[in-house]
């Protein structure tokens, strides 16, 4: 039974995580229904929060493994989208709108490194004051 929580953990996680990227979805067809502004939006916010995850698990003992479990790996693994961003970018590719290609692809990538690397920074400059 002990080896069964893990997976009930990420689980619940991801189911969270997904209905959380839906709903974003949802709200970002309002801006526009041609362009994804949902799935990049929740892939930004997602890099940041497992940036933010990943320095507090580095910096404390806050989170237990099952917390880190549930919130990196279920919740944000069930939010941020890989599959579908590559979906859409195909999409503008497949429409020959290789700008909106190539604009969507350099937002996603350096756009979610940097969320990530915002995430820790936030962290560590918190953890100074």
């Amino acid at each position: 039974m002990k080896t069964v929580m893990p997976f009930l953990v990420v689980g619940a996680g991801g189911f969270i995580g997904t209905v959380m990227r839906y709903a974003l979805s949802l709200f970002g067809q309002r801006f526009s229904v041609t362009f994804p502004h949902g799935t990049l939006w929740a892939n930004l916010l997602g890099c940041f929060l497992i940036g933010v995850i990943s320095a507090v698990a580095a910096k404390t003992e806050v989170l237990s493994p099952t917390v880190r479990l549930l919130l990196a790996t279920g919740l944000c693994g069930g939010f941020i989208t890989m599959s579908t961003f590559t979906y859409e970018m195909f999409k503008f590719v497949q429409a020959t709108e290789y700008l909106y290609a190539s604009g969507y692809f350099l937002l996603t990538i350096l756009g979610c490194a940097a969320m990530f690397c915002s995430g820790m920074f936030a962290v560590n400059l918190l953890a100074k004051v």
